[in-house]
């Protein structure tokens, strides 16, 4: 296992996007899980309030079936890393939250607590995947 770290100065690229990739998927999988596991604790963490079926329901569809949407794409990302398309796609999953969020504060201000802290590691993340983006065309697949 300690043999597959390559040392810091032979770090590649794809090696670094394909770790953050993996880091993403797991995150996101155990993300989704504590939202399956506790609803209702997540969702006062998120400052939302939880109300009859319709209410649940579209906390699951987001914060358990994107959450594990995002969670897939990035570990096939993270397999597949001669398509760097699969993590590109990760990254605007990862970004389209906080681009959702800076809409929001424009009507009603920035997130606070931990849904800000939540915001800066989903910018962080997308940016990063996109800065690792193995060099050539811009866009290319």
């Amino acid at each position: 296992m300690a043999g597959s770290v390559p040392q810091p100065a032979t770090w590649s690229r794809a090696w670094l996007r394909g770790q953050l990739l993996q880091l993403v998927a797991t995150v996101s999988s155990l993300a989704s899980l504590a939202a399956l596991l506790d609803p209702d604790r997540i969702a006062s963490a998120m400052g939302l309030f939880l109300v009859g079926v319709n209410g649940y329901s579209q906390f699951y569809a987001i914060y358990v079936g994107v959450r594990l949407a995002t969670a897939g794409l990035a570990l096939l990302a993270a397999r597949h890393g001669n398509q760097p398309i699969l993590g590109d796609l990760t990254a605007l999953f990862l970004l389209a939250q906080p681009a959702g969020r800076l809409a929001a504060a424009f009507a009603i201000g920035l997130p606070t607590g931990v849904l800000l802290a939540v915001c800066a590691v989903e910018l962080l993340a997308g940016l990063s995947l996109l800065a690792l983006r193995p060099r050539g065309k811009f866009l290319s697949p």
